[in-house]
């Protein structure tokens, strides 16, 4: 979903040695070091002139505890949402009280602390909950996958519709009931790479908001889980090629536009399989393939079919509109420049358009920055005269 990357600014010093008269730093090996101390010595001029290299960039304090017993294994992807609970048995996150923290199998002990440019800090603690003081815990969605809306596929569940017509977007969307205020729908992905921001995304943003996960992560099904566990949606990024598939490398399953139509449901139903509980996928990249008639015509009618929904991060324009299909595209990537302020100025932006149309969506990538952000913003949104309200609830069909 997030085709447009943040441009960071960096900062690179340069030196010039000067060359010395005489035979002695005619030496090579002199002249060489003599260089390197010249070199050291204006990089040290240049920090205790300007100030800390790294001011402006998020710092992570990572406090270390030893672990009271063996380490459990790695994450890895699961049909089957459940967990070994404390004393051996089986516990079933559908059986998890509101607000129980679940423990990711193989996440350090200890905790991490991100400092955070702009002021503040996130906490990254190992199996507890980071969730801000004074927000209630939300009620877990029901575990997936759901009996009669999967059948086997080349890596997993693959979403079908039940028997009864009921699909899986209806089945797996966070529910929603309108106050009649204007809404607000985030979408914040790239999830599923990275167990910090991930779990920091998970805990510290409210269950209103729409969490996207990249289909190669490892132990993708637990990350559903946990994040349905604590109330909030999911959707699948589906890698799209590119304009530049030269430098963007996106993986073996990318959805090419040059592909014949059966080759596009293939590596789509790959992908798709590869875990259960989204309620519709979103494009990661896609600026070619989102352009190709042939392409999208076959990736629409096969999500139509499995009763899948389709949110893209604004490069959709809001085309591509089929019957049966939930669509919705986002407003606003809100962290295309990685500053509070240019945040901030985006969720303005998305209240403004709220205003206008009675709702809007933005986007934006699990950045620690985005998601602390994202976490302070949310807090005051009602307080404004606005609705929070799940990515699902913005769609049309």
């Amino acid at each position: 979903m997030f085709a447009r990357r943040p441009q960071l600014a960096t900062a690179s010093a340069s030196s010039a040695s000067s060359r010395g008269a005489g035979s002695f730093f005619a030496n090579p090996y002199v002249g060489a070091g003599g260089a390197a101390a010249i070199f050291v010595a204006a990089a040290a001029g240049l920090v205790l002139a300007v100030g800390d290299p790294h001011a402006g960039a998020p710092a992570v304090q990572v406090a270390l505890q030893a672990p009271a017993g063996p380490l459990p294994g790695p994450l890895r992807p699961a049909p089957s949402p459940d967990a070994l609970g404390a004393d051996g048995g089986v516990l079933t996150l559908d059986s998890l009280a509101p607000g129980q923290d679940v423990a990711m199998p193989g996440a350090p002990a200890g905790e991490a602390v991100i400092i955070l440019p702009q002021g503040g800090s996130m906490g990254g603690a190992s199996g507890a909950s980071g969730r801000p003081a004074g927000r209630p815990a939300a009620q877990p969605l029901p575990a997936a996958p759901i009996a009669g809306l999967f059948v086997p596929g080349p890596g997993g569940p693959l979403p079908v519709v039940g028997r009864d017509g009921k699909t899986p977007f209806q089945a797996y969307a966070r529910p929603f009931q309108s106050n009649g205020k204007p809404k607000i729908g985030l979408v914040i992905g790239g999830l599923g790479l990275n167990a910090a921001a991930t779990r920091a995304a998970i805990d510290r943003l409210p269950p209103e908001v729409t969490l996207s996960f990249v289909p190669y992560a490892d132990g993708l099904q637990g990350w559903i889980d946990l994040a349905r566990a604590t109330g909030h949606e999911v959707m699948l990024e589906i890698p799209m090629e590119p304009l530049d598939s030269l430098n963007n490398d996106l993986g073996p399953q990318t959805l090419m536009a040059s592909a014949q139509p059966a080759d596009t449901v293939k590596r789509l139903e790959w992908l798709l399989s590869r875990s259960a509980g989204y309620f519709a996928v979103t494009n990661y990249f896609g600026g070619k393939f989102l352009n190709s008639p042939n392409g999208m015509g076959a990736f629409l009618s096969a999500l139509r079919t499995r009763g899948v929904g389709f949110i893209d991060d604004g490069q959709g324009a809001r085309r591509f509109m089929v019957g049966g299909l939930a669509r919705a595209s986002a407003d606003t990537v809100i962290d295309e420049q990685l500053s509070g302020e240019a945040i901030d100025r985006q969720f303005q932006a998305l209240e403004a358009a709220a205003l206008q149309h009675g709702q809007a969506l933005g986007a934006g990538f699990a950045y620690p920055l985005t998601v602390e952000q994202a976490a302070r913003w949310t807090q005051a949104l009602a307080g404004r005269g606005y609705q929070l309200a799940p990515a699902s609830a913005l769609t049309r069909r």
